[in-house]
C-alpha cells in the first residue's frame, strides 16, 4: 500500500511538472510567412499610432480644465482601455512577425488572455457608459451635471474595472487545470480563451459554458443596452421642433457610433467564427481578430479628434505657437 501511494504521488507530481512546463505555439497570417518582416512594420506603426493618439487624448483631457466634464472623462477611460488592449497583444505579436519567436509558456499565455479579454470587456463597458452619457446629455441637458457627478463617475469607473477583472479571473484558473494534447498550435499570434480551450484533451463543456456566459452577460448585454439607448436618444431627438437642433444633437453622437461599430462589428464575427464556424477560413479568423483588437485603439483617437471640436482645437495647440488664438476661436 505504501509503494502504491508513493507511486501515485510521484505520478501526480510528474504530471503537475509537465503541465507547468507546457508551451504553446503561436500562429501568424496563413500563407504570408515569407513576408513576416514586412508585415511587422505596419503592426509596429499601428502600435505607435495607438500610443501617441491615446496618450495625446489623455494629456489633453488632463491638462485642459474646460474638458473636465463627464463626456471627456469617459473618452479618457476609452483611451486607457485602448492602450491596455494594445499592450496586451504587443508582447507576442511583434516577436512572432519580427523575430519568428512562436513559443509562449502556458503561464504567459494564460496571463495574456486574461488581460486581452479583461480590457475587451472594459472597453465594451466604457462604450455603454458613453451611450448613457449621450442619452443624459440629450434628454436631460439642464440636469446633466447633477446626474453625472464626480462621485458617480468614479463609481462607474470602479465598476467597469471590477466587472472586467472579476468575470475573467476564473477563466485562466480553469484552463490551467486542463491537460493539453501534443498539438498545441494556436490560431492567432496571441492567446484567446476559445483558442486555448480547443487544445485541451479533456471535456471542456464547463469552460465553454462559462466563456459563453461571460460573453453574453457582458458584450451581449452591453450591445443590447447601447441599441436601446440610441432608440431613446432618437425618440428624444425627433421630439425636438427645430431641424437644426436635431442635427446638432445627433452630431454629438457620431464619434461614439463610429467607436461602437469599430469595436462590435469584427467582435461579433470573430465570436461566431470561433463557436460555430468550424469550417471558416483561418485567414478570415485572423483578419477579424486583428480588426477587433488593433483597429479600435488606432482609429478611436482619430475619430474623436476629427469630430470633437474641443479635442481638435486642443490638439492644434500642440502644433501651433499661437495657442491663445486657437482658444479664442473656440469661444466664438
Amino acid at each position: 500500500m505504501f509503494i502504491l501511494n508513493f507511486y501515485t504521488d510521484l505520478t501526480a507530481e510528474k504530471s503537475r511538472i509537465q503541465k507547468v512546463s507546457i508551451n504553446f505555439s503561436l500562429s501568424s497570417t496563413p500563407g504570408l510567412e515569407a513576408v513576416h518582416t514586412w508585415i511587422s512594420i505596419p503592426f509596429c506603426a499601428m502600435f505607435l499610432v495607438t500610443l501617441v493618439g491615446n496618450g495625446l487624448i489623455l494629456w489633453v483631457v488632463r491638462s485642459e480644465p474646460s474638458l473636465h466634464q463627464p463626456m471627456y472623462y469617459f473618452l479618457a477611460m476609452l483611451a486607457l482601455t485602448d492602450l491596455g488592449l494594445s499592450a496586451s497583444t504587443l508582447p507576442t505579436m511583434v516577436p512572432v512577425y519580427l523575430l519568428g519567436h512562436r513559443e509562449v509558456e502556458v503561464d504567459v499565455c494564460l496571463a495574456q488572455l486574461f488581460f486581452i479579454h479583461t480590457f475587451s470587456i472594459m472597453e465594451s463597458s466604457v462604450l455603454l457608459t458613453m451611450a448613457l452619457d449621450r442619452f443624459v446629455a440629450i434628454s436631460r441637458p439642464l440636469h446633466y451635471g447633477a446626474i453625472l457627478t464626480s462621485p458617480r463617475m468614479a463609481g462607474l469607473g470602479l465598476a467597469i474595472v471590477l466587472r472586467g477583472m472579476g468575470l475573467h479571473v476564473p477563466a485562466p484558473i480553469m484552463l490551467k487545470k486542463l491537460p493539453y494534447c501534443r498539438n498545441r498550435l494556436l490560431s492567432h499570434s496571441y492567446c484567446l480563451h476559445p483558442d486555448v480551450m480547443k487544445l485541451a484533451c479533456a471535456d471542456t463543456r464547463i469552460n465553454s459554458a462559462y466563456g459563453l456566459f461571460v460573453v453574453l452577460s457582458t458584450l451581449g448585454v452591453d450591445s443590447v443596452l447601447i441599441v436601446l439607448s440610441y432608440g431613446l436618444i432618437l425618440h428624444t431627438v425627433l421630439s425636438i421642433a427645430s431641424k437644426a437642433e436635431r442635427l446638432k444633437a445627433l452630431n454629438t453622437c457620431v464619434s461614439h457610433i463610429c467607436a461602437v461599430l469599430l469595436f462590435y462589428t469584427p467582435m461579433i464575427g470573430l465570436s461566431m467564427s470561433h463557436r460555430f464556424g468550424r469550417r471558416a477560413s483561418p485567414s478570415g479568423r485572423v483578419l477579424l481578430s486583428y480588426l477587433h483588437f488593433l483597429t479600435p485603439p488606432v482609429l478611436n483617437p482619430i475619430v474623436y479628434t476629427i469630430k470633437t471640436k474641443q479635442i481638435r482645437l486642443r490638439m492644434l495647440c500642440l502644433f501651433r505657437s499661437g495657442g491663445g488664438a486657437v482658444r479664442d476661436s473656440q469661444d466664438h
